[in-house]
Order: C-alpha cells, then structure tokens, then sequence
C-alpha cells in the first residue's frame, strides 16, 4: 500500500509519491497503472520525490505511457505544495533536482513560482511539410523540446490531429517534440494550447510550453514582461522575464485534489 497525494497545477494533474526511502523501485509501471483512467488514479504524470546529493530534492517524473520526462513545469510546482502538504518541509523555496538540471522553486501558497532557463539556443523559422502543408515552427528546450507556432485563433486548430503529426515528424527524431500553438493578444497577454508527447494528447496547461511559448514571443518582439497566458483550462498563469533573458519566473496556481492509498492488487 502506497500513500498518494493527487495535484492540479492548473488544470495540469499529477499523482505524487513520497520516495525519499528509496522503496519505489518499478517507477515506470507504477505510472502507467496509477496515470490509466477508469482502471487507476488517472493523471498527466506520476511524479516521485526523491533524494538529491546536488540540491534538497529530487523530482522523477514519469508519463503515463512509462516515459521517464527530463522535466515538467507544473509538476514541479505540484511538488513544492507536494511537499509541504505532507509537512517533509517547511521551508518555502527549494532547489530541486531534475534530469534537466537544478531549478530555484518558492512556493507562495496556493500558488508556486520556478526560476526557468532555456537548454539550448532557440531555432527559429523551421519549416516542415505536414501532407503538403508547409508549417513554420520556432524551436525552444525549456528543460523538454518544444515546437512553437504561433496562430491567429488558437480554437481553430485540431490539437490532436495536428499534435500528433509533428510530434513524431523526422525532423524531430529521435526524442520526438512537445508542440504549442501561440496566440498572442497584446504585448502582456496570450493563449497556448499544447500537445505533450508521453501523454500523447492535449493537456489542459504545459508549464514548459508555456514559457517556450512567452519566450519565443519576447524574442520575436511581440512580448514585453510579464506576460499573462491563458491556458486550456481557463486558468491563468504568468511569466516574467529580464530583457537578456538571465531571469526567468513562471508562477502559477497549484490545487489538491485528493489523498490516498494505492493498493496494489
């Protein structure tokens, strides 16, 4: 029997583990049965918190298809309320671990803030044949890969069809690509809808997408900081950002949804 605490980061939900003993070892087949709907907990993700020799914690994420992710935005915020929730902690800022790297959280309760940074250096105006239709993507790493394309009206497009087709297109092969459609409202205001491999489907908010998202607005001139973005889910979440891109906040809201015990049988 395993405890578990189930969290939204807007709209974006996780079932959360207590690791710290080290006694989840099959990480990868506990996620794919607690994320299933009707037949377990149903989830985005399931996230194990962990020991770190390099910062306080560390965050294991796993997809509900068993991929392990390199990182997840919103689920490390669920993971700052995670552990306070469970008292393992009363600081109110962290450094934790990834397979991504180290991040800077503050929890600012119910909301959570992260210090983000981008992986790579962006590729802009990457065309790409989708059935004869050429579509221009701008790529940023945020900690996971991302595909940005920016649109008039974000309820137009068919995130499902389209999602699919160029998360597994080769010119994003191997790993495949998260994908984010960007509209953008005025200079501080936007909407981003997100088709996120490992759960092969759009997700009501993708933290990492939506600050790809911010980000390739800011550096295509169309944003200036803060930037509210409305997800999916109608919830609204903000980035800000210094003008060379040093510092990067994304801060949003995070909920419980239930507690529990996972009985394996």
């Amino acid at each position: 029997m395993l405890k578990f605490m189930k969290i939204s980061g807007s709209g974006n939900d996780f079932v959360l583990f207590n690791n710290l003993a080290g006694k989840i070892k099959n990480r990868k087949d506990l996620a794919i049965t607690v994320c299933r709907y009707k037949y377990g907990i149903g989830a985005d993700g399931a996230i194990f918190l962990e020991k770190s020799k390099k910062a306080d914690y560390r965050m294991r994420i796993f997809n509900p298809d068993g991929s392990e992710a390199e990182m997840c935005g919103n689920g490390l915020r669920c993971l700052v309320r995670f552990i306070y929730e469970q008292k393992i902690s009363r600081k109110k800022s962290f450094l934790i671990e990834t397979r991504a790297g180290i991040y800077k959280t503050k929890l600012e309760y119910p909301d959570v803030s992260i210090s983000m940074f981008l992986l790579k250096e962006p590729e802009f105006n990457v065309e790409i044949d989708i059935n004869g239709e050429v579509v221009n993507t701008h790529l940023l790493n945020t900690g996971v890969p991302h595909a940005v394309i920016l649109v008039e009206d974000i309820e137009k497009i068919d995130v499902k069809k389209y999602g699919t087709m160029i998360r597994y297109h080769k010119a994003f092969q191997p790993a495949g690509t998260n994908v984010d459609w960007l509209q953008v409202i005025d200079r501080h205001h936007g909407k981003v809808r997100t088709y996120e491999r490992g759960v092969e489907d759009e997700t009501l908010a993708c933290g990492t997408g939506i600050v790809a998202s911010v980000l390739c607005g800011a550096m295509l001139e169309k944003f200036l900081s803060p930037v509210e973005i409305i997800a999916r889910s109608g919830e609204k979440l903000s980035v800000s950002f210094s003008s060379d891109l040093s510092e990067i906040f994304f801060k949003g809201r995070t909920k419980v949804i239930f507690e529990g015990n996972w009985i394996n049988c």
